[in-house]
């Protein structure tokens, strides 16, 4: 069988399992079974897969069919301008927490030797992305998974920016390592009876550490809000990711810590995503 023959295959069966992306997520699975680029196999779609590959394609094809989510079957997600290694043990990267990649370079557009720290670095997706662009910034992530800060630290590495980065495994509440230029975080929000109607693909697959806000979706916020007001140092910058319905209240959390709030940034949806603030 061909490439071209067994994508159309792939895809068909997904389309059957009601998975609107069908044709795109087979043609990347198949760009992953035979490691080359999505590019590659649309040129050479005549090519023969042989017997092995096809029946790795396969059992892709039927991780995706059941919700498996493409970032996790690949082990990879585009966020920002890089490639970031992905595995089930973090969240996903998403388009809307670019949002805080992009305010967080505005506001350092003019500085210098800028101390970043990220509470609940997962993936490293946000602190790596800023180091990479800002050569003479240095950052600390913090996480309660140790498998996350690997992950974070196997990332550091490809992206050339792990001599910059210092990782902690810890709880927000326990940490009192430094004071920081700028603080970022995007931490859990979602309230815990709303996660099983999440989309299947988020409910069964991500972790729920990583989405879970407790029964009002701000119990983490509380924590990284009042830990930052201590940690940061004063005119610092606070970037924080929200709940599209959370504004206000986190605004008022925000503003009991001594932060003053410059902004809130909407996402793709127009939703508000997230808050810039100053502590003051």
């Amino acid at each position: 069988m061909n490439i071209s023959s067994a994508i159309n295959e792939g895809s068909k069966f997904l389309k059957s399992k009601f998975i609107s992306s069908s044709q795109l997520d087979s043609e990347i699975l198949m760009a992953k079974t035979i490691d080359k680029d999505r590019n590659y196999i649309l040129l050479n779609s005549n090519n023969l897969i042989n017997k092995d590959d096809l029946s790795n394609f396969y059992d892709l094809i039927k991780q995706r069919s059941l919700g498996s989510p493409i970032a996790y079957l690949t082990n990879s997600k585009f966020f920002w301008n890089s490639k970031f290694y992905i595995t089930e043990d973090v969240l996903i990267p998403r388009p809307d927490t670019e949002l805080i990649v992009e305010n967080l370079l505005r506001l350092t557009k003019h500085k210098n030797k800028i101390n970043i720290l990220d509470i609940g670095i997962g993936s490293g997706c946000i602190i790596l992305s800023v180091l990479k662009e800002r050569e003479d910034f240095i950052g600390t992530g913090i996480d309660i998974s140790k498998k996350c800060l690997n992950i974070s630290r196997i990332n550091a590495i490809n992206l050339n920016v792990s001599s910059r980065l210092k990782l902690y495994k810890s709880d927000v509440d326990k940490f009192n390592l430094g004071k920081y230029d700028l603080i970022v975080s995007n931490p859990p929000y979602i309230k815990t009876h709303i996660l099983k109607y999440l989309e299947r693909d988020v409910a069964n697959f991500e972790p729920r550490t990583a989405l879970s806000g407790g029964l009002d979706g701000l119990s983490e916020i509380r924590k990284v809000i009042k830990k930052s007001s201590e940690l940061i140092k004063k005119n610092g910058k606070f970037i924080l990711e929200i709940g599209y319905d959370q504004k206000n209240k986190v605004i008022n959390l925000l503003k009991k810590e001594g932060f003053y709030i410059n902004s809130t940034q909407k996402d793709l949806a127009y939703n508000d995503r997230c808050i810039v603030s100053t502590k003051i």
